[in-house]
């Protein structure tokens, strides 16, 4: 497993060459980028400027892991207005070409939407798995997963549906991106790791505390998901990439998370 560090609590002023600087120095092995509209990074920077970009984090020893977000694009795969579904289609595979340019193998994608008072959440489940089964080609041809992550949208929020969800979209680049902190609020997040695991492209490093009504994100060790046993779970399931921190610096240093995720590592057996 390697130590990673996401754009997505990183300063949003920080260049790339920055993110990468700075994650090498406070003891990270890998990057997941964040495309933002207007910035340096999005998902219509040109192919020879991503090249240069990943030839900047070669260079550094960084790995660019995964890549997280539309940059400002459509991206509602569970909708039922079919232009809107389909422009978000189109901006996952614009996702997924990125990703690839970069040397990433994941991006990450939450499904943009929630069911809603319209939106029965029959439907949206309907339409979310043919997104994604319209999506699972490219996937398939750029050799870049899709990870689906839980965010709290009120939809896949047992580990049994996240894994039936996934195996009715059938396609071995359309997996589940794991966030031990997003589900423990209702869940054990091992439970997850156990019945997803076959799924699990990517890992997120997040902690969670829940007391008296009031939710916080902890430094890592410091919350309730019960770590050992999901690090033990994520070695049964023979995950072996990336832990990617999601830790601001205004909760912990990075190096501090860096340091913790080695912990975590090593409960894994290394």
């Amino acid at each position: 497993m390697k130590v990673g560090l996401s754009a997505l609590v990183t300063p949003r002023e920080w260049s790339f060459a920055e993110l990468v600087r700075q994650a090498k120095a406070t003891g990270y092995e890998a990057i997941e980028v964040v495309p933002r509209e207007g910035g340096e990074l999005t998902l219509d920077t040109p192919p020879d400027a991503l090249a240069a970009l990943a030839r900047l984090a070669a260079e550094e020893g960084v790995e660019v892991t995964s890549l997280c977000g539309s940059g400002g694009k459509p991206s509602n795969l569970m909708t039922s207005n079919e232009s809107e579904r389909r422009a978000g289609v189109e901006t996952a595979r614009a996702m997924l070409r990125t990703a690839k340019a970069l040397g990433a193998d994941t991006i990450l994608h939450t499904l943009g939407g929630r069911p809603n008072a319209e939106l029965y959440y029959h439907v949206a489940y309907a339409n979310a798995l043919r997104s994604l089964q319209e999506l699972a080609p490219a996937a398939e041809e750029t050799g870049v997963n899709v990870g689906v992550e839980y965010v709290w949208n009120g939809f896949l929020t047992s580990p049994l549906e996240m894994a039936q969800f996934l195996d009715a979209v059938a396609s071995p680049r359309v997996g589940f991106y794991f966030d031990p902190g997003n589900m423990r609020i209702f869940h054990q997040s091992e439970h997850w790791v156990r019945l997803c695991g076959r799924h699990i492209k990517k890992v997120h490093a997040k902690d969670f505390s829940w007391e008296k009504m009031i939710v916080q994100w902890p430094p890592l060790l410091k919350g309730q998901v019960n770590f050992p046993a999901v690090m033990r779970e994520l070695r049964l399931a023979g995950y072996d990439g990336a832990l990617i921190s999601e830790v601001p610096p205004s909760v912990a240093s990075l190096a501090d998370t860096a340091a913790a995720i080695r912990t975590l590592i090593e409960m894994a057996g290394g």
